[in-house]
């Protein structure tokens, strides 16, 4: 799945390149996981403003609206001046006058929605309950430990569940985890402030660490410009499960949590 790197690494691959573009036709294949929230021909003559993020939504800002985008779990976006024909797993296609941007998801979990402004109750409800942004200014300590404090559940699914920081998702967590010496299993209210400070920072590390190497390539993700990740094969933890932990030697474990699996390694992960 399309975590924040990712989406990251996809904005970044085609926001300068789309920005001033005047949409001149939006098409729609099979319905994905909601609905579009206007008709198709209500797009065309806008003008393409800006391609912002927040946590795993792209956010395209046209100067009537803007358009919601999330990859789901197998979506992803391509934007060039010509595109092959369109697909069977090729669910919207917004023709604009300096390329063609295209959303390819065989599995239809994700969408594309647009509201009238982020103020729209659409754009709330699918906004509204985000946690902090971990690579900006606004992720502040004391309010991620605050956070963590009123959450008895495992810190691992803390993090994954988006409202006290968005974005960290389930490869993440555990490379963050391992990086700041955190059990998944711990309950989140039981970090200490300076645990809290040591995951606060491996967070951004590990996160920032991603998008320079492009996000993660595990099946089919490829940037709009069609560029793989590769964090991937500098992961500590995860996906190694019975390999030796690169710090101490451990093979490394995984459990599954919330019907995730989560990757550690019991020796340099104690408590």
């Amino acid at each position: 799945m399309p975590e924040l790197p990712e989406v990251e690494v996809t904005r970044m691959s085609f926001a300068d390149k789309i920005a001033g573009a005047t949409v001149q036709s939006v098409r729609m294949g099979k319905a994905l996981r909601w609905p579009l929230g206007c008709d198709v021909s209500q797009l065309a003559g806008r003008v393409v403003r800006a391609v912002r993020r927040r946590g795993k939504y792209l956010l395209i800002d046209l100067d009537q609206g803007l358009l919601l985008v999330h990859l789901g779990m197998s979506g992803s976006l391509s934007f060039a001046a010509q595109l092959p024909p369109a697909g069977a797993h090729d669910h919207f296609e917004m023709v604009t006058s300096q390329g063609t941007l295209r959303l390819n998801d065989p599995r239809r979990f994700g969408a594309v929605v647009f509201a009238g402004s982020e103020d729209d109750p659409i754009a709330h409800k699918l906004l509204g309950k985000l946690g902090m942004e971990p690579l900006t200014n606004g992720f502040d300590l004391d309010q991620f430990h605050a956070g963590l404090k009123r959450r008895k559940a495992a810190i691992k699914q803390v993090l994954l569940a988006g409202d006290v920081v968005v974005g960290v998702g389930n490869i993440y967590a555990s490379e963050a985890l391992f990086m700041a010496g955190i059990r998944p299993t711990v309950s989140a209210a039981r970090l200490s402030r300076p645990r809290a400070a040591k995951l606060h920072a491996a967070i951004r590390e590990v996160l920032a660490r991603a998008v320079a190497k492009g996000g993660s390539t595990l099946r089919d993700f490829s940037s709009a410009s069609g560029e793989n990740g590769y964090f991937q094969l500098e992961a500590m933890v995860y996906g190694r499960e019975g390999q030796p932990c690169r710090v101490c030697g451990t093979p490394v474990k995984s459990i599954r949590q919330g019907q995730r699996s989560t990757f550690y390694c019991p020796q340099c992960q104690k408590t």
